[in-house]
């Protein structure tokens, strides 16, 4: 059903005030599917506008969007989006910040440990000296990346196990906020094998020790970009900064579009969201953003590419490693990070102006104010 969106706010309002545990029923969730799919389609036919102002917009492969050289795209992405998938090495379960945006905001000081002299690689613990024999029965992985928490609050740990995928010829790659970052740290990470390493450049503001950081990575590691999370303060700090930072040379800079969790969705209370594929819930500025960034970017010729790492490419990121995977048709594990349907957050895009739906049919009988709907 084509809902209007009066009728789409009466039913979220209603929704909103029912108790956590009332179970929504079937046709219920008829008309929550269907306020979905029209908020999806309100969000990109905004959004289309602004991606036939890109200059020279370029795909990969259908499952994402950037511009700039493709001699710069990240290799980490290509593998991550047409190889063998993501496959992340989990070891720090601290870090040195607090976030807004982070997945794990408010609950940092109880992140379970992955445990002394272990490893968490495909969700399951090893040994350093395990990875030779992971590396003897499976299948050679297109690339590896060091995620969770900040890696640098223990970096001294990570020369040995990317040493031993380097002499396997795995590309690797590292997620940083660059505060810990030093001259004696990035060449020692280089000299190990690491092949990039990506700066959380907004986790700092585009703090300037973070930027210098970057151009001394550069000096080490043979591919250094940005990964950020897209939100208005990154993109106002990184207009303030911006000769600066691509004058480190960095390659590339990936904008996540920021998706949220219970965790972190509290912080951007009253910002008007859409939920894509009934999966991950995002702010509607957040990709909005990106797409600006990437014309600004285009028209004004930066030496580096901008990726738009949007829920759409996770969403392809996603089918991609279950096919590698020998999934079946169709198989993918892409959902939502919320147990129950967060419908308050979706108000403000409800009651916001500048997001009609593109088409509007009445109710059908059965769904109408006054009717039962079970």
């Amino acid at each position: 059903m084509k809902i209007s969106k009066q009728d789409a706010l009466m039913w979220f309002s209603f929704f909103a005030a029912l108790p956590e545990d009332e179970e929504i029923m079937p046709r219920q969730m008829e008309i929550v599917y269907a306020v979905f799919a029209q908020l999806e389609d309100a969000v990109e036919a905004r959004r289309a506008e602004k991606l036939s102002a890109i200059p020279n917009l370029k795909s990969l492969a259908g499952r994402t969007l950037y511009v700039g050289s493709d001699a710069q795209f990240s290799r980490g992405c290509r593998s991550c989006l047409t190889g063998r998938g993501l496959n992340a090495i989990r070891k720090t379960n601290r870090c040195n910040l607090q976030c807004p945006f982070c997945y794990n905001y408010g609950e940092l000081d109880c992140q379970p440990p992955i445990g002394e002299d272990m490893w968490e690689i495909g969700g399951s613990k090893y040994r350093e000296r395990d990875v030779e024999l992971l590396l003897s029965i499976y299948d050679r992985p297109s690339g590896v990346s060091y995620v969770y928490l900040e890696p640098f609050m223990e970096i001294e740990k990570y020369y040995g196990i990317i040493k031993t995928f380097r002499r396997a010829g795995v590309y690797q790659h590292m997620y940083t906020n660059g505060t810990l970052a030093t001259e004696e740290n990035l060449r020692a990470l280089g000299e190990a094998g690491l092949d990039e390493l990506r700066f959380n450049l907004g986790a700092s503001n585009c703090a300037d020790k973070v930027i210098a950081a970057m151009a001394t990575a550069k000096k080490y590691i043979p591919h250094v970009g940005i990964e950020t999370p897209m939100t208005p303060d990154f993109f106002a700090q990184f207009a303030e900064k911006k000769p600066a930072i691509l004058s480190t040379g960095v390659e590339f800079i990936n904008c996540a579009e920021l998706h949220l969790n219970p965790n972190n969705i509290a912080n951007y209370e009253g910002e008007p969201m859409y939920i894509s594929r009934h999966g991950y819930i995002s702010p509607v500025f957040s990709r909005d953003l990106t797409l600006d960034f990437m014309r600004i970017a285009a028209e004004e010729h930066w030496p580096c590419v901008v990726h738009d790492c949007s829920n759409a490419t996770k969403f392809a990121r996603d089918i991609n490693l279950k096919a590698k995977e020998g999934g079946w048709f169709g198989q993918s594990s892409y959902a939502c990070e919320f147990e129950r349907y967060p419908f308050e957050a979706f108000i403000p895009a409800l009651e916001d102006p500048s997001l009609p739906f593109v088409t509007e049919e009445p109710l059908p009988e059965g769904y109408r104010p006054g009717d039962i709907v079970l």
